[in-house]
């Protein structure tokens, strides 16, 4: 029985030892596999150390005490670590580790960028715990050649190659320091950043409730800052995929889009500025945010910078500015919404209740803003088939030294957008407490023959009070009439394959006065009349011939106006002044129709329509052969009679 016992106590030590052996063995191999990862640091000539490392077997845990890395490359952060816990570690093979659960503490990140100016940024992150947490067990390796891209390209490769059911980080506060003569200096401080489902190069979902900051924008001689504050932001589907192509430096070749979200939003923010102006924002989102890789090249415009960082020359400037165009084309958004924003000043509130883009339009709606005169309110705004890549590349080609942009530059802007429509206007008029509104204004233009349109439609419904500054408007003030309520309608077309031009419609409607309409068409209009170039725009007009004209005039309250206001000057009934009108007319019928008799219809029918109120004036001319216009033109100005004489004429009046 004492041998027995004996031998017991002799396994129990034995089995003790083994234990704590075995236990510092699995604790050297730890040990030894993280010095030779901070090996890699040090054999680039960088600096890197730890503290204390412990490891327990029935937990698995790894403690890991005052990790510091400082890499050679300035490009690069350091990182500074008080203690890193990792619970239920496992290594599935050589390559990788995995860890039930990663805490770590006192972690402090600070790098330095150049970009005119040295910029220190500065990370301090009290916590992180990162769940179901899987990696390799050594950083994969990156060209680093001192470029910002490289940084981006390295940061990516270690991404795409970890997962994680969720990551948490409670608290991250940034300071960012541009120096004392640059502004952009400032503090941030991020509250409860979540990220879930980390799976190499993915994420499901990442929000943070808050985030708030402070920031310098001072100009020279005018301290000021900044405070804002976000909440609520949140990505949805993040996929690195695409970046990684995009930041590659021997290019890529896929043409494809490929989404890097499907969300991004915000629930609200606001931002203080000085002098008591405060803008808060009532949440936005962007859906489905893709890239193309072949095109969206971030790194070739970092390239045209000036490597001894002087301001860009006009040569380098437009080359960037087409460069930047070349990345907005390969930058798509499905869908963009920015909620309510209120702009409140010393002066007045503004207030804009959504911006909205779907595809190539945006649109604004529910402006109401104050002004000098009196508050400004507008329902909808939108422009039409927007494109910024054309806007970009518009923008570079009127860019050159010593000379102002040509004329066909400044209407290329007719290709960056097809058309703007306004709805739902109140303004202040002048001076005045009256008010203009605007029902609708809608312009549209298209089919382009170089830069000018060819195609084009106008149309306008507003109401504006009658202006007593205007000599021109006093007949209608004398008559009554204190506002014009407008309803406009013009377009025009060039047909190519018959060479003919038409303005219709056209229309022009004044309630209480009168409705107008016209419809004229032109023949033999080549091509290269539309042109910039005066000199052949001149010598391509000579080709064209006049068309017919048909023209309509609806009287609504004119014919009257024009009566009261001859009575009152002249004294007399009005029966008498609209008679005295229409002889006024008829007193020239003889002149006119000597040249052609069908002229002395239209003299009749015109002193008809002023005897006979509320009558509609029809004239339709019609040439008798082919008729230049630039011929047609000259002789309305210098022989009237002549010009008619070469139209058939065709005139009546009826209620």
């Amino acid at each position: 029985m004492k041998r027995i016992l004996i031998g017991l106590i002799v396994a129990a030590v034995l089995a003790a030892g083994g234990w704590f052996g075995f236990n510092l063995y699995v604790e050297h191999r730890v040990t030894t596999g993280i010095e030779a990862a901070l090996e890699q640091i040090r054999s680039r000539g960088g600096k890197a150390s730890h503290g204390r490392i412990g490891f327990d077997l029935p937990s698995r845990t790894l403690t890991i005490e005052n990790i510091n890395v400082e890499p050679a490359e300035p490009e690069l952060a350091n990182i500074k670590i008080a203690k890193l816990v990792a619970v239920g570690v496992r290594q599935p093979d050589e390559a990788h580790f995995a860890a039930d659960g990663i805490e770590v503490s006192g972690v402090e990140v600070a790098f330095t960028y150049t970009v005119r100016a040295k910029v220190k940024a500065n990370y301090k992150i009290p916590q992180i715990t990162a769940r179901d947490f899987a990696g390799p067990t050594r950083a994969a390796s990156a060209q680093l050649s001192g470029s910002i891209m490289d940084v981006y390209r390295f940061m990516l490769a270690q991404f795409a190659a970890v997962s994680a059911s969720s990551i948490v980080v409670p608290t991250v506060m940034v300071n960012i320091d541009a120096g004392p003569s640059t502004a952009g200096s400032g503090d941030f401080v991020y509250s409860g950043l979540s990220v879930g489902n980390v799976n190499r190069g993915k994420i499901e979902m990442t929000k943070t409730d808050r985030v708030a900051y402070s920031l310098d924008v001072s100009q020279p001689g005018k301290p000021e800052k900044m405070t804002a504050e976000l909440s609520g932001l949140e990505a949805n589907d993040f996929d690195a995929t695409a970046i990684t192509a995009a930041l590659d430096p021997q290019g890529s070749g896929d043409d494809g889009f490929h989404r890097i979200y499907r969300r991004i939003s915000v629930k609200s923010y606001t931002v203080m500025m000085a002098a008591g102006v405060r803008v808060l924002i009532g949440g936005f989102s962007f859906d489905d945010i893709a890239i193309q890789p072949s095109k969206f090249r971030p790194a070739e415009i970092m390239t045209l910078m000036p490597a001894d960082r002087s301001v860009p020359t006009a040569a380098q400037s437009r080359e960037m500015i087409a460069k930047v165009a070349d990345i907005f084309e390969g930058f798509r958004i499905g869908k963009a919404e920015v909620g309510q924003q209120t702009v409140e000043t010393p002066q007045g509130t503004g207030k804009l209740n959504a911006v909205r883009y779907d595809q190539d339009k945006i649109v604004l709606e529910g402006l109401d803003m104050p002004t000098p005169q009196g508050q400004f309110k507008m329902e909808h705004f939108a422009l039409k088939s927007f494109s910024m890549p054309s806007l970009m590349r518009w923008a570079a080609g009127l860019v050159t030294p010593g000379r102002a942009p040509a004329p066909d530059q400044m209407l290329g802007v007719f290709g960056v957008l097809a058309g703007a429509e306004i709805k739902g206007v109140t303004a202040p008029f002048k001076n005045t407490r009256k008010l203009v509104t605007i029902d609708t204004l809608s312009l549209d233009w298209g089919q382009l023959v170089g830069a000018i349109p060819s195609k084009a439609h106008v149309v306008a419904k507003f109401v504006t009070p009658t202006d007593p500054s205007d000599p021109k408007q006093l007949p209608l003030l004398a008559a009554g009439i204190d506002k014009l309520a407008i309803d406009f309608d013009l377009g025009a077309a060039w047909t190519e394959q018959s060479n003919s031009f038409a303005l219709a419609p056209a229309m022009l409607d004044i309630a209480g006065i009168a409705k107008a309409q016209l419809g004229i068409t032109l023949g033999n209009v080549p091509r290269e009349v539309f042109s910039t170039d005066p000199a052949q725009l001149m010598g391509q007009a000579a080709r064209i011939e006049a068309g017919a004209l048909a023209f309509s005039l609806r009287d609504n309250g004119g014919v009257e106006a024009a009566s009261t206001q001859y009575a009152r000057g002249k004294n007399v009934s009005r029966d008498a002044a609209r008679q005295a009108l229409a002889d006024s007319v008829r007193v020239h019928r003889e002149e006119i129709a000597s040249a052609n008799p069908e002229a002395g219809a239209a003299v009749d029918a015109i002193a008809s329509f002023i005897e006979t109120p509320g009558q509609t004036l029809v004239i339709k001319l019609t040439p008798r052969a082919k008729a230049p216009l630039i011929r047609m033109m000259q002789l309305l100005r210098t022989d009237p009679q002549s010009a008619l004489a070469q139209f058939r004429i065709e005139a009546s009046t009826g209620l």
